[in-house]
């Protein structure tokens, strides 16, 4: 099996890199730079999110196995200690065979930012946010090219089912399954009065919808794709949709999402 392991950096993430690249030399993983079938995340959440980022133009062909060692490993299955359990699962032991995994993929989020500048398009693991610099901001929101609002207000947070319970829980979204093919859009901070309106909740998007962020006047904005923030002062719009591309995650034993939400944010 090929592998490769990207870790946090910090002390204790770089020693369990080094005990793993030790146990997994003692059992014949290959470690592959390029084109790996495993890629172990060591750390929290952030290193999560920037080994799918790492490895994006690949995912169809790998999944990805969290090690906590942050202080919310919500992608993680795995603790600090438990790594040579993991390398047993993965390769077998004297008196087992290597176990098969169970690979559950998560919808993603696809992005096409169109600037005066020019366009792109983009994957989202968690969420992607828009944001004012200078303060209020004001952009129109379509849903499957009708307008459905005007927004006055800090922002906008769309963020996929897996990214539910992290900026978008803080923001008063509904926590969503991640085998739910889906979007949700959460304001930040929205101007509600007897002039301006907006839908002042969250909405659902199912996979056959897309919504569309225009910019209604010349506005800084900040972008943020996951932990990637993008500067832009020429925006003309967003279009937001689920991705038929999807994440994979390699589950070597029963982590059931709503345990994983009782002991994020309940224990």
């Amino acid at each position: 099996m090929r592998y490769y392991v990207l870790d946090r950096g910090d002390e204790l993430s770089i020693k369990l890199a080094e005990q793993f690249h030790k146990l997994a030399a003692e059992r014949d993983l290959q470690l592959d730079a390029e084109s790996p079938e495993i890629v172990i995340s060591i750390g929290g959440d952030g290193t999560m999110l920037h080994a799918f980022h790492t490895f994006i133009d690949q995912i169809p062909n790998l999944a990805f196995v969290g090690v906590h060692t942050g202080h919310l490993g919500f992608y993680a299955d795995w603790q600090a200690e438990e790594l040579p359990t993991l390398i047993d699962y993965m390769c077998g032991t004297e008196n087992s065979e290597p176990q098969k995994p169970r690979i559950v993929k998560y919808p993603l989020l696809e992005l096409e930012i169109h600037k005066k500048s020019g366009s792109s398009s983009h994957i989202a693991l968690n969420e992607f946010t828009l944001k004012g610099v200078d303060g209020t901001i004001m952009i129109q929101v379509d849903i499957n090219d009708v307008t459905f609002e005007m927004f006055r207000g800090d922002g906008l947070c769309i963020s996929t089912p897996s990214g539910s319970t992290a900026y978008n829980k803080s923001l008063g979204g509904a926590m969503v399954h991640p085998t739910i093919e889906a979007l949700q859009i959460a304001e930040i901070a929205s101007i509600n009065n007897r002039v301006f309106r907006t839908m002042g909740s969250p909405l659902l998007l199912p996979k056959h919808h897309h919504c569309d962020i225009l910019s209604c006047k010349d506005q800084r904005l900040l972008l943020t794709i996951d932990h990637n923030n993008i500067p832009v002062d020429d925006l003309i719009s967003v279009r937001c949709q689920v991705s038929d591309k999807k994440v994979s995650f390699a589950r070597y034993r029963p982590f059931p999402f709503w345990n994983r939400v009782r002991e994020a944010f309940l224990v």
